[in-house]
């Protein structure tokens, strides 16, 4: 099952779910080029930027949050999924994870309607209307792929 095949309730939602696909994946293609270039991470204070074991569960475990937060704030059971396996192993199991959490994003989506994107009530605690929660979803692989590529190949 891809994104695209999906019918989904919102021609907003479909197109974010199917850019969020497209990106994730496109992060780990670039991840796991610098990880076969033994890329090394600057030093950060965050955890995340410890290593690229570190950075991958980062991001997918991001994934994960975003669509469970989504999930609350639309008044759905949070999906009942593995935890994202941690960075000692993420990587032996990225295949496994990825597809997983790609099939999550688009049975739990599928029926949101435009009307749930901008909900009449403000509920507390959310700082993000569902589209802008995707649409930052969507961006986050894009920057950590973008400064994995400038690590890579940095700019002359």
């Amino acid at each position: 099952m891809t994104a695209s095949s999906v019918n989904y309730r919102s021609r907003t939602v479909r197109a974010l779910v199917m850019l969020h696909e497209q990106h994730l994946r496109a992060f780990a293609e670039v991840w796991k080029e610098a990880k076969a270039r033994d890329v090394q991470l600057p030093a950060a204070p965050e955890d995340a930027y410890r290593s690229l074991d570190h950075l991958l569960f980062h991001v997918l475990d991001s994934a994960q949050g975003y669509l469970v937060r989504m999930c609350l704030h639309l008044g759905r059971p949070a999906p009942q999924t593995a935890p994202t396996p941690g960075p000692e192993v993420i990587a032996s199991e990225l295949s496994s994870t990825l597809n997983s959490l790609l099939d999550d994003w688009r049975v739990r989506l599928a029926d949101v309607q435009d009307s749930d994107l901008e909900p009449e009530i403000y509920t507390p605690g959310m700082h993000y209307w569902i589209d802008a929660m995707l649409e930052h979803a969507v961006m986050h692989p894009v920057r950590h792929a973008f400064q994995l590529q400038e690590l890579m190949d940095p700019p002359r």
